[in-house]
């Protein structure tokens, strides 16, 4: 049974490309609109190349299609990625984040320092020199 190449898609199984077995289709990528460039992992696991062209067509046969999306990851990766993800965006939605979780309370002279001054120029470049006990750990925290 006969397919077409828009049937070819990542994440397939297509007998008749190499051999007798079928192979897992990596990518492919279309040359002109009759011939499709095709990464694919054959049976042995060994990773290989072919351009496919119309006449193919009747010797190929699909195994198994491409899912449409596949939900097969691991979960713990993809919380660990998102909840990566929603930190490192935090500090677009409150720009005084550092402030508001951190266990410290700065003074209104440091949070002035730090999203008055230093945190709106860039490069940031500054040698912060201010009296002994006035907080500059803190504001170099923030």
């Amino acid at each position: 049974m006969g397919i077409r190449l828009e049937d070819v898609t990542p994440g397939a199984r297509v007998a008749g490309v190499a051999g007798d077995g079928a192979v897992t289709v990596v990518a492919a990528t279309w040359i002109r609109s009759n011939a499709l460039r095709l990464a694919y992992r054959a049976g042995d696991g060994r990773l290989d190349e072919r351009i496919l062209y119309r006449d193919h067509e009747p010797r190929l046969s699909l195994g198994q299609a491409a899912a449409a999306y596949d939900f097969g990851a691991d979960a713990a990766g993809f919380k660990l990625a998102a909840e990566g993800l929603r930190i490192r965006m935090a500090g677009r939605f409150d720009p005084m984040l550092a402030v508001h979780t951190s266990d410290l309370e700065p003074l209104p002279h440091q949070i002035q320092a730090v999203y008055g001054q230093l945190l709106d120029r860039t490069p940031l470049r500054f040698l912060l020199a201010d009296d002994p006990g006035a907080g500059k750990t803190i504001m170099a925290g923030l």
